[in-house]
C-alpha cells in the first residue's frame, strides 16, 4: 500500500467512537535503529486560536487494527498532540 492511498481513508477510534477524520495528509514516524513504523501522524482539529500553528496528532502504529478501502480503524486512549 503507498502512503497516498493512506492519506485518502478516513480514521475512527473504537476506544471512543470518535471520527477523526478524512485526513488527506499522514505523514509516517520511523525508528531510525530497525526501520519500523512508529507513529502515523494525522492533521489534529482546528482551533481558533491557535494562528499560524498546525496540530497533529501522533498514533501508535500498533493501535491500527484494521485498514480496509476507504477506513483505518484503530484503538487506543493514547493520543500525543503535536504542534508544527
Amino acid at each position: 500500500m503507498r502512503l497516498s492511498e493512506l492519506c485518502s481513508k478516513e480514521i475512527i477510534n473504537l476506544e471512543n467512537g470518535e471520527k477523526m477524520g478524512n485526513s488527506g495528509y499522514i505523514d509516517l514516524i520511523f525508528d531510525e535503529q530497525s526501520g519500523k513504523i512508529e507513529y502515523i501522524l494525522v492533521p489534529g482539529k482546528f482551533r481558533f486560536l491557535s494562528f499560524g500553528i498546525k496540530n497533529y496528532i501522533q498514533i501508535p502504529w500498533d493501535s491500527i487494527k484494521r485498514i480496509g478501502p476507504d477506513i483505518i480503524i484503530i484503538e487506543t486512549e493514547r493520543q500525543i498532540y503535536v504542534n508544527k
